[in-house]
């Protein structure tokens, strides 16, 4: 009995450590003052309509519309508003407890599952908690809900690849863990499926069946029937921002990054995988472990690459690898050091903690490429002038204003208003319908038309066909132009430099038309995201 009890009371106590080291981690390197990034904030507006209990709307009033693709997360964020949280302590709190849970689940599935010592396991959880993670938190992102369920799931799969003879309830519980993955990210689906063939390829079809019958059973049944509930309330099968970011095929560029991606992130396991070929049973365990991960980071290759903050996409093949690599070193012969001398032992004892050290470090050192124009390490992104002028926006609420914005974040959030995502995100007609078109502007007739784009007085746009080929160039020009045309004042044109600008054009014939074109002209809180410095209004520079 004492045998059994030392190394759970040992393992509750590295437990405990974790979970102190994840606390103070969180406390002294993550910046919890930022607002939300821009691509979190359109969730945001959905869970706080949701909760509102208008649906699951972009707008209020307006048929539903699937742009938030993390749908449990949305709903639970939601869930957690009606009990009297605010939208941010719901979003932020919900992806604390995730990372929290799935280090924890890192460190136990490696000892009790994997059987690997205390250092490796341990290693494992502090390299997953001093990641990116927390990072997802403080920009307001749901990726470690999307992480822990996949950590959940892979674990259940662990399990099913070690049990000879599986129980029934353990089978259950692999299916309806990977049915949550998929109804976290619809990407889920193909990330348990992965799972599955690996655990069809370490135990061997014929003694697979069972698994793979209850895990056909639970999709087609249980996530059927929510597949066509949700074509039914939407109107469209997949998730709105698929038809957008779908289109044009195979995305070598998309494919390249994602494997980039998720080699960067996991590293410092490759070598467990490369010397998993010493033998023929370790060499089939690397490849079955490896499909999941390789597998996962080659889908994205369907999709475009945008809104791919500090690499999240990939993100939930961190914990995989991390509980996938100790079974791989298993047989490592450790009785070597004792032939040494005390002082040779000793140095090597000093090197491991010192690479134990690096790893960690590397580990947080992926903070720093959380955005392509991060400034700091502790900071992913600067003061960003959208937040304030939606906080400007929201004195107008309930006013029935409309902003037509590329910017479909913050703005549309923070404002409360009527918002046109003229890139198509969160629009049914323009994701579907090929772009934003002048017909649908004047359907809504915006009172704020706002696009961020690459030009300015200084430096006017170029028309040519090359330039307007590109779709987000020819959709700011066609915004331009339609509010020229019809009467708006530029209120506006925000930028640190004529080369990377926003644009704000108030619609002319409305009662507080002159009053939001002072608001706007003369905000000089407006920083700039990418840098943090206070923006230069370039529409009041007198061109010769």
């Amino acid at each position: 009995m004492p045998s059994l009890k030392k190394p759970l009371i040992t393992d509750l106590l590295f437990s405990a450590l974790l979970i102190i080291s994840t606390l103070y981690y969180a406390l002294n390197y993550i910046d919890f003052s930022i607002p939300p990034f821009e691509d979190a904030a359109m969730l945001m507006r959905y869970a706080q309509h949701l909760a509102q209990g208008h649906g699951i709307v972009w707008n209020i009033g307006e048929h539903p519309v699937d742009g938030a693709t993390d749908f449990l997360f949305m709903v639970a964020s939601a869930a957690f508003i009606k009990l009297g949280l605010t939208v941010g302590q719901a979003v932020r709190g919900i992806g604390f407890a995730s990372h929290i849970i799935t280090v924890l689940i890192v460190y136990w599935t490696n000892r009790r599952i994997n059987n690997a010592n205390i250092p490796f396991s341990f290693l494992s959880g502090l390299y997953l908690a001093v990641g990116t993670g927390l990072s997802y938190v403080a920009a307001y992102f749901g990726t470690p809900f999307f992480a822990l369920a996949a950590a959940s799931t892979w674990t259940l799969s662990l399990l099913l690849i070690k049990q000879e003879n599986p129980r029934f309830w353990l089978i259950l519980a692999f299916a309806l863990s990977g049915l949550i993955t998929g109804l976290i990210r619809p990407e889920g689906v193909i990330l348990a499926t992965l799972m599955l063939l690996s655990v069809v390829i370490m135990r061997g079809l014929k003694n697979s069946i069972l698994i793979i019958t209850i895990f056909g059973a639970v999709f087609l049944l249980l996530g059927g029937a929510y597949f066509l509930w949700r074509w039914d309330y939407f109107g469209y099968p997949l998730p709105n921002p698929f038809y957008k970011k779908g289109d044009g095929g195979w995305h070598w560029a998309t494919f390249d990054s994602s494997l980039l991606n998720a080699l960067r992130l996991t590293l410092p396991v490759l070598f467990a995988f490369i010397y998993a070929f010493r033998s023929q049973e370790t060499t089939k365990t690397a490849l079955a472990y490896l499909i999941p991960i390789l597998g996962f980071a080659a889908a994205f290759g369907m999709i475009s690459d945008e809104m791919n903050y500090g690499a999240r996409f990939q993100y939930a093949l961190v914990p995989i690898a991390l509980m996938s690599w100790t079974p791989l070193v298993r047989n490592i012969n450790f009785s070597w050091p004792h032939q040494l001398s005390v002082r040779e032992r000793n140095v090597i004892f000093i090197a491991l903690i010192a690479l134990s050290a690096s790893l960690i470090y590397y580990s947080w050192f992926q903070n720093c490429f959380l955005t392509s124009y991060q400034q700091t390490c502790t900071r992913a992104y600067e003061n960003d002038g959208r937040y304030d002028m939606g906080k400007m926006l929201s004195e107008y609420r309930g006013k029935g204003y409309v902003i037509a914005t590329t910017e479909a974040g913050l703005l549309p959030y923070y404002s409360g208003w009527t918002a046109i995502d003229t890139w198509g995100l969160n629009d049914q007609f323009i994701a579907h319908n090929g772009g934003l078109t002048a017909e649908y502007l004047d359907q809504y007739k915006p009172h704020i038309i706002m696009f961020h784009d690459y030009y300015s007085p200084l430096v006017p746009p170029k028309l040519t066909d090359a330039n307007l080929a590109q779709r987000w160039f020819s959709m700011t020009i066609m915004m331009k132009e339609y509010a020229e045309a019809n009467g708006y004042v530029l209120a506006a044109i925000f930028g640190d430099s004529p080369y990377d600008t926003h644009y704000y054009y108030v619609r002319s014939d409305f009662e507080d038309s002159k009053r939001l074109v002072e608001q706007i002209s003369r905000m000089t809180r407006y920083y700039y995201p990418t840098t943090g410095k206070k923006s230069i209004n370039y529409a009041e520079i007198k061109i010769p």
